[in-house]
């Protein structure tokens, strides 16, 4: 699960880069086409600009030029001088000729002072000195004589800029008149019109409109982002229900293992409980002891599949059954490999059984090939056998256990691990009541294969071994024996046998309270333990009714338990002993 989560929000994360990153470049397109309209729209202007210094200049060349008045602004140009015509007066006035470059030079100043467009005639050749080419003009000069096209640049002038365009001046007849003597011929590029258009009008009008559509385009990303963000709440949504479903799974995967086995529901939440203890201690994330958590509650589901001849049984496994047990781990790792929620606890599972120093199953993992949070499992699984009752065996203090876990420490656990363990679980409060005993009714019937008499339906020494911790309370043993029973077979049947036998064992649950404290011992015997006296009594009457309908011969031996020790075997066979 974490690790779709993890992929939600690599991709969430992605998105909202890529997102903004899609932004950030159609804006930056967009302004920089603003700027670069602004450019163009320079451009435009230059072009006009010098479309119309052209018209002007070729209507005043088709007239041969143009008469003005002289005045303090308008003086005879000595650049002329060598034109016979130049001067004349009339109405008592001196008039002077303008050439076409005199009247441009004229109107372009007034027209650079109205509306801040810089333009001028300028040539390699110079016929006026004033129209010297600047250091750019210089270079356009060189770029138009080489293309005779319009040569366009944005270039700063002092530290301002400008569209800067030069324009050929292409020689014509007309222009012979006043450039002839200066070796032109009809098509030569005797020079340019140079326009200067200032940009930081422009570039303010771009700039104000960058700025609105940046704050569109911040509302866009704001919606975007808000929209991903949306959809990935849903998504975590989505997986937080998909997790809820995937818990419930998982208990009621274990609900199946306890209802075949009340002790390995216990164990595994136990087991489950003190994993995560260790992890914290051992300072794992929280996700990490999450994570062994479940894998404690699922550790013994492969189980499942274990026959119930040796999963329920009550006493200690033989080596063949302790081998179909091992097979457990694989069970379960197989249960859970090919469901995708289980991919972070399957690898545990299966390892939990590993040992520290290879003694361990299923693949024999050395050290620390064996997952970590598997090792965890592994000494948290054997804590809680060691502190738990089972038939075959008593349980040890927490104490013990610990002292156990360090006896074990590089062999069977892993050193690290058990040092944590004797810090987490030293204040570990065991619940005694813990039993495997079968308590229920349907309990009691899938045990019946290893506790019951199938005859009679009376409990046998296997059930009393296994219950030998809970008689303690036990006041008297009853021990009824049958004379030469095995005669009575022989002369009316082992089919009479049978049933007189079933009847003397109702007989005797009819007479206890505890029907659980009755067992049949080697084939023609029955031990009773009992509260009180009047119980005794009671049975008397029921088995000698029974005994004499059948002219069977028995005895009844009775012996008070309260100064006798019978939570050990041997303690209950002195008992025994003394009652044959």
């Amino acid at each position: 699960m974490k690790t779709k989560r993890n992929f939600v929000a690599l991709m969430t994360k992605s998105l909202y880069i890529v997102w903004t990153l899609l932004l950030v470049a159609i804006l930056s397109i967009i302004i920089n086409r603003d700027y670069s309209y602004a450019e163009y729209i320079a451009k435009q202007e230059a072009i006009a600009s010098v479309n119309k210094d052209i018209a002007y200049r070729q209507w005043v060349s088709s007239h041969g030029g143009v008469y003005v008045p002289v005045n303090k602004r308008t003086q005879p140009n000595k650049y002329l001088s060598n034109i016979k015509d130049r001067d004349f007066k009339a109405i008592n006035k001196e008039f002077t000729l303008m050439n076409p470059a005199y009247t441009l030079t004229q109107m372009m100043h007034d027209y650079s002072k109205l509306y801040g467009v810089k333009t001028k005639i300028t040539s390699s050749r110079l016929l006026n000195p004033a129209n010297k080419a600047d250091m750019w003009e210089i270079l356009a000069l060189d770029k138009i004589d080489s293309t005779r096209k319009n040569y366009t640049e944005v270039s700063y002038i002092g530290d301002k800029e400008y569209l800067r365009l030069m324009s050929p001046l292409v020689t014509t007849i007309s222009c012979l008149k006043c450039h002839a003597y200066q070796g032109y011929q009809v098509g030569d590029i005797r020079g340019g019109i140079s326009v200067s258009i200032p940009m930081k009008p422009l570039y303010d009008d771009a700039f104000k409109n960058s700025i609105l559509i940046a704050g569109l385009f911040f509302l866009i990303w704001l919606v975007g982002v808000l929209s991903i963000s949306f959809f990935t709440n849903k998504i975590y949504k989505y997986l937080d229900e998909k997790e809820e479903l995937y818990e419930e799974y998982i208990y009621g995967l274990v609900s199946v293992v306890e209802k075949r086995d009340t002790y390995t529901a216990g164990h595994s939440t136990r087991v489950a409980d003190y994993a995560e203890k260790i992890a914290k201690e051992m300072g794992y994330s929280e996700y990490d002891c999450h994570i062994i958590h479940r894998a404690g509650m699922l550790h013994d589901i492969g189980k499942v599949a274990i026959p119930d001849s040796v999963f329920l049984k009550p006493t200690k496994l033989s080596s063949r059954e302790y081998s179909l047990i091992k097979e457990h781990v694989v069970i379960g790792y197989d249960m859970l490999k090919d469901i995708s929620i289980f991919d972070d606890i399957k690898e545990i599972v299966r390892d939990h059984h590993e040992h520290y120093d290879g003694s361990g199953y299923p693949r024999g993992l050395i050290g620390e090939d064996t997952p970590i949070l598997a090792q965890i499992l592994s000494l948290t699984d054997s804590f809680d056998a060691m502190t738990t009752d089972r038939v075959y065996k008593g349980r040890k203090s927490v104490e013990e256990a610990l002292q156990e876990m360090i006896s074990l420490s590089g062999k069977q656990f892993n050193p690290k691990i058990v040092q944590a363990a004797l810090v987490s679980l030293k204040d570990v409060i065991i619940d005694h009541t813990k039993q495997q005993n079968p308590k229920t009714l349907l309990e009691k019937e899938r045990f019946s294969h290893f506790y019951k008499d199938l005859l009679t339906g009376v409990h046998n020494e296997a059930y009393l071994r296994s219950n030998i911790y809970n008689l303690d309370k036990c006041s008297f043993a009853v021990w009824i024996s049958l004379n030469n029973f095995h005669n009575y077979n022989k002369q009316n049947g082992w089919a009479k046998g049978d049933e007189v036998l079933q009847k003397i064992a109702n007989s005797i649950m009819y007479s206890c309270k505890n029907d659980a404290r009755v067992y049949r011992f080697y084939g023609d015997n029955f031990l009773v333990l009992l509260d009180n006296q009047n119980e005794i009594d009671e049975l008397k009457i029921n088995v000698d009714k029974i005994v004499k309908e059948n002219n069977l011969r028995y005895k009844i031996s009775v012996a008070a338990l309260a100064d006798t020790d019978i939570q050990t075997m041997e303690g209950l066979e002195d008992v025994i002993k003394k009652l044959f």
